[in-house]
């Protein structure tokens, strides 16, 4: 399935849809702490201040698709990575959208981490 008809921002649940079909690479940009607290399960953790320098070990030939707690970093990746040739995207809302849908994350009874 191409993806290029999405958005640059796509909501959690069509995220969820392709993540759970295996048709995408979901990377997590926050701070470890953030990610400890609660995660989308089988998510790739770059943090936000690594991602140039792992932006070579990022599938070219897969899209991606970045998130963060609110939408913000992952929109900046989102756009770096478009620049430099990626098909990136953003998930709108951030998992902070993520888990207003009802979404599962990891650890069980885990949440999403202040700033």
């Amino acid at each position: 399935m191409a993806l290029e008809e999405l958005q640059e921002d796509v909501t959690p649940e069509r995220v969820a849809e392709l993540h759970a079909a295996g048709e995408i690479d979901l990377i997590d940009v926050r701070e470890s702490y953030e990610r400890e607290a609660g995660h989308i399960a089988d998510t790739r953790h770059v943090q936000f201040a690594q991602l140039s320098a792992q932006a070579e070990t990022v599938d070219r030939e897969r899209p991606v698709i970045f998130y963060c707690r609110s939408g913000g970093r992952s929109a900046v990746a989102t756009q770096a990575f478009r620049a430099s040739g990626y098909d990136s995207y953003n998930m709108s809302g951030g998992l902070l959208a993520w888990v207003e849908k009802g979404l599962p994350i990891e650890p069980e009874g885990g949440s999403v981490a202040d700033h």
